[in-house]
């Protein structure tokens, strides 16, 4: 009988124990989805100065492509969740990106961020909504077309980028040359402190399109084909899920010219725009967002 008892009573002091360590559900880690409807915020980090897809304009406001893109974005969170969301931009720069993702200090990440691998092992990507590559930038009369030609040259890039990565692949020999952000690497190519500096062709394409000596400039080579894209915290797939398909909704809008949507594409990058893209450039946009859609379902038309 005192066994038995003894037993009983051991059995009750582990179930409570037991009891007392399980986590509650307000413990249990929420997914950013969720997060977002607690808080009705969406905190995104973008880009100061990668103009046009994310900069700050002349009244300090961050604006762009991209940020439009999380304008579209907050419009689906709201008709998904039924309730109103505020949009919270971040300005980062690029080594910055994924670890405030991973430490959840923002949600989503939409600039001028393009995939890679070794970041999709850390983060994940959404459908891409635009097109780039790794350029230079130079003085005009300095032929930088070819990988050859870049051996020894003193190359400007922002650490921890694609374009920094691709420039150090297609040309060991060269210097690389890192800075903390893009003024800082123009004004060192303006004072013939490096010979040419890596970026993203749309990001320099805008630079050189709005400075007063343009003429002393250009951009050359192509060393990397890329694509661009929001990236998130990794087994997030609701709020994956919403961001694709409000880029998705996008550009078969644009496609099917829905006027909202022309306008949004035609603001960066039309013949009146911040950026007006060359006719390849442009075409190379709109190849790429059609063959997304060829491989999507058409998304029904409100």
């Amino acid at each position: 009988m005192l066994r038995y008892l003894w037993a009983k009573t051991t059995a009750i002091s582990v179930l409570s124990f037991g009891l007392l360590v399980l986590p509650s559900p307000s413990a249990i880690a929420e997914t950013v989805l969720e997060k977002i409807d607690r808080t009705g915020k969406l905190t995104a980090g973008t880009s100061k100065d990668a103009l046009p897809f994310a900069y700050r304009n002349e009244s300090g406001e961050l604006v762009g492509y991209s940020i439009d893109m999380l304008s579209l974005i907050v419009a689906q969170l709201e008709a998904e969740l039924d309730r109103e969301i505020d949009l919270e931009l971040v300005a980062l720069q690029p080594k910055e990106r994924i670890p405030e993702l991973i430490d959840g200090k923002v949600d989503i990440v939409c600039d001028a961020s393009s995939f890679t691998w070794k970041r999709d092992r850390q983060v994940d990507f959404s459908f891409s909504y635009s097109s780039t590559g790794t350029r230079l930038l130079t003085r005009r009369g300095n032929d930088f077309w070819d990988a050859e030609s870049l051996a020894g040259k003193r190359i400007g890039a922002l650490a921890k980028t694609t374009n920094e990565k691709s420039i150090r692949l297609a040309q060991p020999k060269a210097e690389m040359v890192i800075f903390k952000d893009r003024a800082a690497g123009y004004e060192a190519l303006e004072q013939d402190k490096i010979d040419a500096f890596s970026s993203d062709g749309i990001l320099l394409e805008s630079w050189l399109n709005n400075t007063p000596n343009r003429r002393e400039f250009q951009i050359v080579g192509d060393y990397s084909r890329e694509g661009i894209a929001c990236m998130m915290q990794q087994n997030n797939s609701q709020l994956l899920n919403i961001v694709n398909y409000s880029l998705v909704k996008f550009m078969q809008g644009f496609l099917n010219d829905k006027p909202e949507y022309v306008t949004i594409f035609e603001r960066w990058f039309g013949s009146q725009g911040v950026l007006p893209l060359t006719k390849d450039l442009e075409n190379i946009m709109i190849d790429n967002m059609q063959l997304l859609i060829d491989f999507k379902d058409q998304i029904a038309e409100e």
